[in-house]
Parts: structure tokens; C-alpha cells; sequence
């Protein structure tokens, strides 16, 4: 959903008896429903002794009934704003800092920063007004703060400096009318423009730019492990100059698809820490992906989107694009045997063999890397991770958690000191191998060999 933009202007008294004859309030509101079926709306408002009216509003008849257009065409306003008014143009306790509210139907939130400038110039010894944007309720709001922080921080500024809103529509210092942009032509404009560029540069006079822009708002990303491989989604070389943070440049020169995040960290020569944080900016940007190492001892199994896969020519084109080595190339059909004969039993070495010893030399057509990658990424196959789990261990945990007594830590604690402490930190079931295998810097035949060292029965292999 596309947000909309609303100025509230209103000479307003300090207290009754303080009530100007002339004061009026104005609010420009462009308001958006819907990121692609609705453009922002503009209102403004005026405050007589007839209270909050709707002056301005693009597109017509989207607050308040227009009474310029015909019956038959008036679509109904977004909401009612009569009981909203109050909290678009708030007491003045609520000005000067942001503010947001929802109409009655919690269908729209409206997003303002209400400011107040006391000033014995006015009507009414204080001029208030407020920019706000108006965007569906399932609509992350915080990529609109800024907005509207920096239309009120500008419009009060060019009050301040040139009586820009309380003066609007006079005459200045004898020149004509429209020497100067009008408030709803300015929100016209904002409204279009972050609407189709989500930025604007918009000159007001020649003291004065308006200018903003929407940056998206990601997800913090999720905790770079020493395990993981990094994986490009973009040609780095293209786009990284000099001014570039120089560790993040360092690390990106060493991101191949293969390496790990500790190895990218030793080649790169860079901490560990840094490395991490540096990919995970990357990370932020969708700038790449994050798999785990890729080793012949892993363990892969279809999901149910190998059915989509089958069903999509599209995916199958760029799956071979992907896979194959330099060859002929082969039928889907192949590659479609290949992703469902993997299984939760089988490793990718015992996968291998299975299609040898059945004549179809899997190594002579298709990167098996490269294969399991486009799987992972596309969803079309899963990772089944492999975990030690001692029983001496978790009795030590549970001994630590107060849930058993000190009497049955005799005999865990002395397998513990036979077996060493490191092994046995990663062997409660919660240590996939791959962090073993970064960690103790040994591949997983020589993981298997320390586990050995616990006494017999008391370590489980659990695969999930």
C-alpha cells in the first residue's frame, strides 16, 4: 500500500479568551491505499467557526464528498474523518513529535508530526499544522517516518522564514499570485513522485528544495554462522568502487560459492567478528545467500516443491543452464531422477554410486555442487543436518539446571574428563556437524573417531 501525505495549518488559540476572528486552518492530506491501485490523495482543511473543513483533496472525493463532482460518479472517502480530525490537528501537547493513529475501522493509520509555532504575528498567537501520510494498517509504517518528519521539519522552516503557510494564497510584497508554488500543488507533485519514483526533488522557490526519498525497510537479517557459505546474487565487480568500506571489499574479493565464512575470513585477512559483519550488511541488501558447506557426507531430501519443478519447463531451462558442464545436454527427465532419488538415508556419496552402478555417470554431465546449490536455493530440496547427543552430557546440563542431584554427576563428569571438554561441549544435541567441523577444524570421519572416545551407548547420531 502507497502512503498519503496530509498538512494540517491552523491559527489556534492559546486559550478562549485568546479566540482570533480570522484564524483558519488548513491540512493537505494525499493519502494511498494500495502501492499499485491507488495514487496519494490530497485534502485541505480550514477551521472557521464552522470547525475542520475539507478544502483540497487529490483525488477529488477521496475524504470528504466533493461537491464538484457529479452524483453518479463520487466514490465513497477512505474513512470518516470527522471523528479523525481531532487527532490530525491534536491539542498542543501532542505537538512536535511524531505521532500515529488509526481510523475506527482499522483500515488506515495516519502517520503525522503535528508542529506548533507561537508567534504573537498570528490570529490566534500560535500557528499550527501537520504533514501526515495515511497507509493501510498491514503496511509496514516505518519507511514513512522519516517523511514525514522531514515535510514538517521543511514546511516549518519556510514558515519560519518566509510565512510560507500562513501567507498562502496572498499577495507578497506586491508580486502576483503563483510567483511561488501552492501547498496543494507542492503535495500534488510529492504525491506523484513518491508515488512513482519513491523520491522527489521539488523546488519551491529559489531559497527552497523539497527533497526526499523512500528507503525500503528489510528485516534484520538472521545470525552469521562460521559455517556458512556465502553466495552472490549480483556481480560485485560492477558496482564496488573506492569508496567502499575496505574490510567489506576485502571479504567480498573472496566470496566464490565455496568457502566458508571462517575460511573467507583467514584468506581475506580480516577477524572473524569483521567478516561476519560484514556479510551480514551484505546479507541486509539481498546481496547474497546463505548455505551451509557442501561435502559429499550430506544428507539431502526432497520437498513437495519437486512437483512444481516437474510441472515448469521454465525451472527445468534454468536448472540445466545451472548444473551442466560443458556437453550435450540432457532431457529433464534427468534432471528430475536426480533431485527425487535423494533421500533421508542416503548420503551424497551413496546418491552418486546408486547412479553409477545403474550406468548413468552423474559426474559427466551435471556439477553436483552447483546441482544441490540450485536445489537448496530454489526450495526444491532440504538439508538433513547431523547432531552427536551424549548421555553424559546431558546429564551434566541437567545437573547444571538444578533438575537432577550432584549424585548422578560422578559418573558423567568422569566420562567428561576421559573424552575432553571441547568434544563434549558440541555433543549435546544442539551442535550440528557442520559447526563441529569449523570449530574442532577436522571433517567428519575424524569427528566419528572422537565420539568413539565415550563409553559405548552413549552418544546417539540423530539426523534432522
Amino acid at each position: 500500500m502507497r502512503p498519503c501525505c496530509i498538512v494540517v495549518r491552523n491559527s489556534c488559540p492559546i486559550s478562549t479568551s485568546s479566540f482570533a476572528q480570522n484564524g483558519n486552518l488548513t491540512c493537505h492530506s494525499h493519502s494511498t491505499i494500495s502501492k499499485t491501485s491507488s495514487p496519494y490523495q490530497t485534502k485541505h482543511l480550514t477551521n472557521n467557526s464552522l470547525g475542520i473543513k475539507v478544502l483540497h483533496q487529490s483525488p477529488p472525493g477521496c475524504i470528504v464528498p466533493d461537491p464538484t463532482i457529479p452524483p453518479h460518479l463520487r466514490k465513497p472517502p477512505l474513512f470518516d474523518f470527522a471523528p479523525m480530525s481531532e487527532y490530525i490537528l491534536p491539542k498542543q501537547a501532542f505537538c512536535n513529535r511524531y505521532v500515529t493513529s488509526t481510523d475506527p475501522e482499522n483500515k488506515y493509520r495516519i502517520l503525522g508530526y503535528p508542529v506548533c509555532i507561537s508567534d504573537n504575528k498570528y490570529a490566534r498567537n500560535e500557528l499550527m499544522f501537520n504533514f501526515c501520510i495515511v497507509i493501510g494498517t498491514e503496511v509496514d509504517k516505518i519507511p514513512y517516518e522519516a517523511v514525514v518528519k522531514r515535510l514538517a521539519s521543511t514546511f516549518t522552516e519556510m514558515e519560519v522564514q518566509g510565512e510560507f503557510l500562513s501567507r498562502e494564497g496572498e499577495r507578497d510584497d506586491g508580486e502576483r499570485k503563483g510567483e511561488r508554488r501552492s501547498i496543494a500543488a507542492l503535495l500534488e507533485i510529492i504525491k506523484e513522485d513518491l508515488n512513482n519514483y519513491n523520491e522527489c526533488m521539488i523546488p519551491v522557490d529559489d531559497a527552497n528544495t523539497i527533497n526526499m526519498k523512500l528507503f525500503p525497510i528489510y528485516a534484520p537479517p538472521p545470525p552469521v554462522k562460521a559455517w556458512h557459505v556465502p553466495i552472490s546474487k549480483m556481480k560485485f565487480s560492477s558496482i564496488v568502487d573506492d569508496t567502499w568500506d575496505l574490510t567489506l571489499r576485502k571479504v567480498i574479493d573472496k566470496i566464490d560459492g565455496i568457502s566458508d565464512v571462517r575460511r573467507i575470513a583467514h584468506n581475506a585477512d580480516v577477524s572473524l567478528t569483521l567478516c561476519k559483519t560484514a556479510l551480514q550488511h551484505l546479507f541486509y541488501y539481498d546481496s547474497i545467500l546463505m548455505l551451509d558447506m557442501f561435502m559429499f557426507g550430506n544428507i539431502y531430501a526432497p520437498t513437495t516443491k519437486l512437483r512444481e519443478f516437474i510441472q515448469t519447463p521454465a525451472l527445468q531451462s534454468e536448472c540445466a543452464a545451472y548444473v551442466y558442464i560443458p556437453g550435450p545436454p540432457l532431457s529433464p527427465f534427468y534432471l528430475t531422477r536426480l533431485f527425487s532419488t535423494l533421500c533421508t538415508s542416503r548420503t551424497l556419496k551413496e546418491w552418486l554410486k546408486l547412479h553409477m552402478d545403474q550406468g548413468f555417470p552423474v559426474l559427466n554431465f551435471v556439477d553436483v555442487r552447483r546441482f544441490i546449490q540450485f536445489g537448496v536455493i530454489k526450495g526444491l530440496i532440504y538439508r538433513v543436518h547431523k547432531y552427536a547427543v551424549s548421555n553424559a552430557v546431558l546429564v551434566e546440563r541437567a545437573v547444571e539446571e538444578g533438575l537432577i542431584g550432584e549424585d548422578a554427576r560422578r559418573k558423567s563428569r568422569r566420562v567428561l574428563n576421559e573424552v575432553g571438554e571441547r568434544i563434549a561441549e558440541l555433543a549435546d544435541g544442539t551442535h550440528c556437524f557442520d559447526q563441529i567441523t569449523v570449530e574442532l577444524n577436522m571433517g567428519d570421519p575424524k569427528i566419528m573417531d572422537q565420539l568413539k572416545r565415550f563409553p559405548r551407548g552413549d552418544v546417539e547420531i540423530i539426523y534432522r
